[in-house]
């Protein structure tokens, strides 16, 4: 993301990070529910290159990753894919705060967007006091659950959003050669074209 110019207006900026492997029509809807909920000026996709919780031999290569979040952001100008994860080193998001502060300005306002789950587990994240105090979090919480808020977080709810689509289910699908609704028809194509998650 480039800075922003003096003088200009400030700007509301969200990072939706997650493996995105692949990326999918619930993630592009949450992020559109959260823009308009909160009056966001940019999403930023962020793949992440190395999940902390996640080996690299188990999930998707990083540029395959990216590539299909590039073609899902495509014709939405709010969105825009990230590589600012990229590379081997564990992907903590307070070292992705710190990366993209550069290019902010001294009035823009920094968001993450992140499901009730993981959420819960703020308190277990790498930093996580210095991350809370850094950006306001815009939580998606599971119908029925009540989201426990650390002191000193600033939290919006979004509710109303339980999509009931999975990465995981998708590959899985993908694998058997079944159609896959849920995928953006340019990222089902990358898949196709790059023999992608045993694509047929």
């Amino acid at each position: 993301m480039t800075p922003e110019p003096s003088g200009a207006p400030a700007r509301r900026i969200c990072l939706f990070g997650g493996t995105f492997d692949p990326v999918h029509k619930a993630h592009l809807r949450i992020a559109q529910e959260a823009a308009n909920a909160v009056g966001l000026t940019k999403v930023l996709f962020v793949p992440a290159g190395h999940p902390p919780h996640k080996q690299l031999s188990q999930i998707t290569p990083f540029e395959d990753r990216y590539r299909m979040v590039e073609l899902a952001c495509r014709g939405n100008p709010l969105f825009e894919a990230s590589r600012i994860e990229q590379g081997d080193e564990f992907s903590y998001t307070i070292d992705t705060v710190e990366r993209l502060t550069p290019s902010l300005g001294s009035d823009d306002k920094l968001f993450f967007l992140i499901g009730s789950d993981a959420f819960d587990e703020i308190q277990t994240w790498h930093r996580w006091r210095e991350l809370i105090c850094r950006l306001d979090f815009i939580v998606v919480p599971r119908p029925g659950h009540d989201v426990a808020i650390p002191s000193g977080a600033r939290v919006h709810r979004l509710e109303g959003l339980a999509l009931p689509i999975s990465s995981t289910g998708i590959r899985d699908r993908l694998e058997r050669g079944e159609p896959t609704p849920e995928l953006p028809d340019a990222v089902r194509s990358y898949i196709d074209a790059n023999h992608l998650y045993g694509a047929r």
